[in-house]
């Protein structure tokens, strides 16, 4: 119970934890969790003093002198309580003393936690010095009047405010096209592939089952595709699917199965014909295996006694072997729908989603959200999206699973 705490649930709650927040890490306010209000003091005193500077060098000049000191008086009382909040005055002075000897300053140091109502002091003072200055330029010529209102404009961006939104982004994300499209794909990819798989995967279960000459080499050449790595599979089938060269696809330009094997993996339909010939190819011999083994532990009596009674091939294929197959076929079944529905690394290798995100999979959309976009919280949530579905197609066929295996009781 330990284990499987730590390997499959422990992973599953840090994904659900992370998908409550906006986390980003290409934004330096969100990168990380924050559930209570920070300063970053790197930022603040790279804007603070120059603000002060810019505003001290207009009144010098008489450009909306009085206003402009109403709103220098406004940041110094400001910055006086932001020093004596016990946090910040700890980092402030090693803070600022790194800054002016051109020193790199760490997050651990200039980050610091602020209190909410000083925190809503800070903001609420940003915004009416933004505005204020603002209005002034419409009436004032300043002598630096992009500097001035760049740095009025830049003063509220160090407050880093708590990234806690709850479940924004599950209802985003189930709010989009994007996401049903995906799980379409998805579904599509896993219904098709798994049926054609079970079928292929019956018959060569049926065939290596028998006594003939050969039948080990048949039976470990049978299973080289499924031992070969998906990336690999993948990439070789992008290869053969290749519009200009590839030998697949001229072959199925000349069975008519495509008009053009240049459209083979630039039309939504060829595409997806693609990626599910591809797995039907690679995991036809998992699924028949797994059929063999369940074929090995019915009885051999039971067909010789049905001969004997005058039941043909088929009769028995149905009477028998079908009904004692069950249980196996189930099982096959679950491991098979559980993989294809999370189906990632071939789709990734072989079409990347495309074209226009016809193939792309849940799976591949959580990863393309989290890595290339480095939105972990949203990726995040999409992870717990997939984990959701297969649970319940999991309980779905234990539930028939379990019936089973009691009844055969």
């Amino acid at each position: 119970m330990i284990l499987i705490f730590l390997i499959a649930i422990w992973p599953v709650l840090q994904s659900f934890y992370f998908s409550l927040f906006d986390l980003k890490l290409n934004d330096p306010t969100k990168s990380e969790v924050h559930l209570s209000y920070n300063l970053n003091l790197e930022h603040y005193l790279n804007n603070y003093p120059f603000l002060i500077g810019a505003i001290d060098n207009e009144i010098k000049n008489e450009n909306g002198a009085g206003e402009l000191q109403a709103i220098k008086e406004k940041l110094q009382t400001l910055d006086k309580k932001l020093q004596s909040n016990s946090e910040i005055s700890a980092k402030y002075d090693s803070v600022n003393d790194k800054l002016m000897n051109f020193k790199q300053v760490y997050p651990d140091v200039s980050i610091a936690e602020i209190d909410r109502s000083l925190a809503k002091e800070y903001e609420k003072t940003a915004k009416i010095i933004n505005n204020k200055i603002k209005n002034l330029s419409v009436n004032v010529k300043f002598s630096q009047e992009k500097k001035l209102t760049g740095l009025a404009a830049g003063y509220g961006d160090a407050l880093i405010q708590p990234n806690f939104i709850g479940l924004q982004h599950y209802k985003d994300n189930l709010s989009t096209s994007r996401l049903w499209k995906a799980i379409g794909n998805t579904t599509t990819f896993t219904i098709i592939s798994v049926l054609v798989e079970l079928v292929l995967g019956l018959a060569i279960a049926l065939l290596i089952n028998k006594a003939f000459v050969g039948r080990g080499v048949i039976r470990a050449s049978i299973l080289i595709p499924w031992a070969i790595p998906t990336a690999v599979s993948a990439l070789m089938w992008k290869f053969l699917y290749d519009g200009q060269n590839g030998i697949v696809a001229k072959l199925f330009e000349g069975f008519g199965l495509v008009d053009n094997m240049e459209k083979l993996l630039v039309t939504d339909t060829g595409a997806m014909f693609s990626v599910i010939f591809s797995d039907v190819w690679k995991t036809t011999p998992y699924m028949s295996l797994l059929l063999l083994a369940g074929l090995q532990t019915i009885p051999s009596s039971l067909y010789e006694a049905a001969s004997i009674d005058g039941a043909g091939k088929l009769k028995q294929f149905m009477k028998i072997t079908l009904p004692l197959l069950k249980s196996s076929i189930l099982v096959a079944l679950l491991f098979r729908t559980l993989d294809a529905f999370r189906v990632f690394d071939l789709v990734y290798v072989l079409t990347g989603g495309g074209p226009a995100n016809s193939t792309e999979t849940i799976s591949l959309l959580a990863y393309k959200v989290m890595f290339n976009q480095t939105n972990f919280g949203d990726g995040s949530a999409l992870s717990v999206i997939v984990f959701i579905c297969v649970a319940i197609i999991s309980m779905i066929y234990i539930k028939f699973l379990g019936r089973d295996l009691l009844n055969d009781r």
